[in-house]
């Protein structure tokens, strides 16, 4: 497989309330998502498709791992049990590869499915189906990532979402983020993350302190990011998922960047290798990891 090298075809669903737009063949890519006109999802003006993970806006999928795994200290790679040591990209190779969709019938939905072929393998020695599925339902966006290994030994894996909201830099000391019950963790330099220890539920999002940091959840919930000045409150429904989500990390790239990153992830960067959050299929097994978001207007969300 290979990325697209020029701008990819773009699949638009729309109902009278919310528009969204994909990109299957970039990575399976949400690029947008609009309500009510108000763009909700960030999505820069002239992005460079090559590679599609070069953009700062929209999902990115993350696959078969999130984040950061390291090897000696060396980034981009990761040990299997038997001591082989092989090269994954960040974030997994989801993102740049181009993904087979299908609309669904009434037009408000897409399934857009990555399997795996020679190129995988040759960085994750795995049979898999992976699909992300998204929905339009009024003023919400309903997801699942859905995992199948097709291969005939069990399979690490922990994907996760990249969602980068729509927030202007200069808002982001008006913004909250409200989460259920967590605890805190970063990564450390060379791998591995820190001990964990006590997370807020408020956060104010000029806070440099959560630039790369994992909340970990210790039970599903709602995270909220409230913006009075916006007068919207945007939900993150993570509790109704057959697999659950194990952390929510928040980013921005800079102190200038229109746009916040709220992700939910099923485990924690360099997993492979500490297991904190590392799941593995057996053969035939699947497993699906769903998160609705929704917009309601502030007052009537409090």
């Amino acid at each position: 497989m290979a990325a697209s090298p020029e701008a990819p075809q773009i699949i638009r669903l729309s109902h009278a309330h919310a528009s969204a737009e994909f990109a299957p063949s970039a990575g399976g890519l949400l690029m947008k998502w609009t309500v009510d006109g108000q763009d909700v999802i960030h999505w820069p003006g002239a992005p460079d498709w090559t590679p599609p993970h070069h953009i700062r806006g929209g999902d990115p999928l993350l696959f078969p791992f999130i984040a950061r795994h390291y090897v000696d200290g060396k980034l981009g790679f990761w040990k299997d049990a038997a001591g082989v040591v092989r090269a994954l990209p960040m974030h997994g190779f989801a993102r740049d590869l181009p993904f087979d969709h299908e609309v669904d019938a009434d037009g408000l939905g897409i399934a857009m499915t990555l399997r795996d072929d020679a190129a995988t393998r040759r960085m994750y020695p795995f049979g898999f189906v992976f699909t992300a599925h998204f929905r339009l339902h009024g003023n919400a966006l309903e997801t699942s990532l859905r995992t199948t290994n097709t291969g005939a030994a069990p399979m690490p894996y922990y994907p996760g979402h990249h969602f980068y909201f729509d927030l202007p830099a200069a808002r982001r000391g008006d913004s909250v983020l409200h989460l259920p019950a967590n605890r805190v963790q970063e990564a450390l330099p060379r791998g591995g993350v820190t001990e964990p220890r006590p997370g807020p539920s408020r956060c104010v999002l000029s806070d440099p302190q959560l630039i790369d940091r994992f909340h970990v959840l210790n039970e599903p919930g709602l995270v909220h990011l409230d913006m009075p000045w916006r007068g919207r409150r945007v939900t993150l429904d993570l509790a109704d998922t057959p697999c659950p989500w194990y952390a929510v990390t928040t980013w921005t790239e800079s102190d200038s960047a229109d746009f916040y990153c709220i992700e939910p992830w099923l485990g924690l960067p360099d997993a492979i290798h500490h297991g904190q959050g590392l799941r593995w299929l057996q053969p035939g097994q699947t497993e699906e990891a769903r998160c609705r978001i929704s917009v309601a207007p502030l007052a009537a969300a409090a």
